[in-house]
């Protein structure tokens, strides 16, 4: 493995798993300002995700395999899939716990499927890298763009749990690090395999999947007309990004 990879990709997800201190601006930014420019966030992530997976990484596997082949199709549906299973998992869980028990274990969930993405994330970033430093650095931008809206959205429910903010920016960043884990397993695997390859088109379902149901239907909440159009252009600014960097690479 290539000592440039490496560093590029530690040191991207050191920097993505810094962001987990973002939720601390919900302490100091007042919450109707910090709602209205979360949504315009959430829409340029959305389209950050989708331009990633269809602009960089499903382009790239074309390429590499001359033609987007079944079984390319296949683990671009199965990206989908595992995080659908992941989600309906978690929500399962949510759904179970006692009345009297609620607060703790939605903070303990919370902080296992928040550590289990960011291990994901991690092994996607890496992956990418080993493909190519283009592929990597608009990968590791897309999952930095979406991890700021999420990782705000972890904070408020562990406060709202009852785990002091300053803890709860500690137990965050600590569930951060997984990124690092995945990315280091990830590196591992495909300095010894061809892996990495397979999980591009995994990663661009995951992509799809997350921006499609889990960004996009955020974005419906507001129906009134102007802030629509506010978040038309956010979207389009995320794919217009990854357009950008691939017309700088």
């Amino acid at each position: 493995m290539e000592t440039s990879v490496v560093l590029a990709t530690f040191g991207s997800l050191l920097a993505i798993s810094a962001l987990s201190f973002v939720g601390g601006l919900t302490l100091v930014v007042a919450p109707t300002t910090l709602r209205k420019g979360l949504i315009v966030l959430v829409a340029f992530a959305a389209g950050a995700l989708l331009g990633d997976a269809f602009i960089h990484i499903l382009p790239e596997v074309a390429e590499e395999e001359n033609g987007f082949d079944l079984t390319a199709s296949l683990l671009l549906v199965g990206g989908v899939v595992v995080f659908f299973i992941l989600e309906k998992v978690l929500h399962w869980h949510h759904s179970h716990m006692p009345p009297d028990e609620v607060l703790h274990p939605v903070a303990t969930m919370n902080l296992i499927g928040d550590g289990l993405h960011n291990f994901i994330d991690g092994a996607i970033v890496a992956a990418a890298f080993t493909v190519s430093p283009q592929v990597g650095v608009a990968t590791a931008v897309a999952v930095a763009l979406h991890e700021i809206p999420q990782e705000l959205g972890d904070f408020g429910i562990l406060v709202h749990a009852g785990v002091a903010p300053r803890r709860a920016l500690l137990l965050n960043f600590a569930t951060g690090l997984a990124a690092i884990a995945g990315g280091g397993i990830a590196l591992v695997v495909a300095s010894q395999a061809s892996i990495a390859r397979a999980l591009l088109p995994f990663t661009a379902g995951a992509f799809v999947y997350i921006a499609s149901t889990d960004l996009i239907p955020e974005l419906h909440k507001e129906p009134e007309p102007v802030k629509s159009a506010i978040q038309v252009l956010g979207l389009l600014a995320g794919v217009g990004t990854m357009v950008a960097l691939l017309a700088f690479e």
